[in-house]
């Protein structure tokens, strides 16, 4: 492995150095052509998490869902970091991230990580990307810091409690029940259904599956994505939590990017979405599955492109205005 792909320090917008940033090493399995970025780490309250922060610009912050990790957004990244900040980050227990011990791997504990990895980055002016799981979590995130995100990215998600409707109690029920988890654990289950199903553009290397498989190659590391099924309902404080705070950032301009060929996020979450932000905009990427960032990325880099630069046209507008 070369020096340049080690664990390395990038400072922070105001200039000064990430102060809790640690020595981490990148494993050999991480194939440099596939994911061509810089490798950094950071402790973040006993976590080693494993982050990306390439380009310059406008800040966006990546949020991935289950079982996926930064690697979800390489070609996002390697679009779009002309002209933005990219950063993504994988929660402990995902990716390269290394949990603490102790650690649950729910989405209330990861919001709470990434609420601190925003902090520990100096982090201002967000535009936070959020698809499955980065939903919830990111938008958490932003309630806990009002006025550090100043536009959304919501990418097949949902934000609210769901316990009751069926769609949703029967995939909870069934794949977070202990005959599922088990084999989520022996037979890294999620990995080998969901990124063949999640892409219905295109089929997946049999490189980029192996790069979900090897980031939870352990019955230990698979733990992570074995957790998060069953906690879309029995988290669902945290989610009435988010919910009630949805009001606070109804005001933001939000990008809605939808896969409508999707199994697990339907019309009825995207409507609800729209409903929930009414300064949105939407684009439909037709036949795309759940992750629509990697299934279609030169549609979902163009609709990133095209809404930047009509948020830059009316920034504009406004200032000829107040002149």
């Amino acid at each position: 492995m070369s020096d340049k792909l080690k664990s390395s320090v990038r400072p922070s917008q105001e200039g000064a150095p990430v102060s809790n940033a640690i020595e981490g090493v990148r494993p050999a399995w991480v194939d440099d052509r596939l994911f061509p970025f810089e490798s950094h780490f950071v402790e973040i309250d006993g976590h080693t998490v494993h982050y990306v922060d390439e380009g310059s610009g406008p800040t966006l912050l990546l949020l991935h869902g289950n079982p996926t990790w930064s690697f979800l957004w390489r070609d996002v990244i390697r679009a779009l970091r002309d002209d933005f900040r990219c950063i993504a980050l994988d929660y402990p227990g995902f990716g390269l991230s290394t949990p603490k011990p102790g650690y649950r791997y729910l989405p209330e504990e990861h919001a709470d990580v990434v609420t601190g990895f925003v902090d520990a980055l100096g982090l201002e002016g967000v535009t936070l990307a959020g698809q499955d799981w980065g939903g919830p979590i990111g938008l958490a995130t932003a309630q806990r810091r009002p006025g550090v995100f100043d536009r959304l990215v919501l990418v097949n998600t949902w934000a609210w409690p769901v316990n009751g409707v069926l769609h949703f109690e029967a995939f909870s029920r069934i794949m977070g029940g202990f005959p599922i988890r088990f084999l989520v654990r022996r037979f890294n289950l999620l990995v080998n259904a969901f990124i063949p199903t999640g892409h219905r553009r295109r089929k997946p290397t049999a490189a980029e599956v192996t790069h979900y498989r090897r980031a939870l190659d352990t019955p230990e590391r698979r733990q992570a994505s074995a957790v998060l099924p069953g906690r879309i309902l029995t988290s669902r404080a945290f989610f009435a939590e988010v919910e009630a705070g949805l009001a606070d950032l109804a005001h933001l301009p939000t990008l809605i990017v939808w896969g409508d060929a999707d199994i697990a996020f339907r019309t009825q979450e995207r409507e609800r979405l729209e409903a929930t932000f009414p300064e949105h905009k939407t684009v439909i990427v037709e036949g795309a599955g759940t992750y629509v960032e990697s299934d279609a990325p030169e549609e979902f880099v163009a609709a990133i492109r095209d809404w930047a630069a009509t948020q830059r046209g009316e920034v504009n507008r406004v200032d000829e205005t107040n002149r």
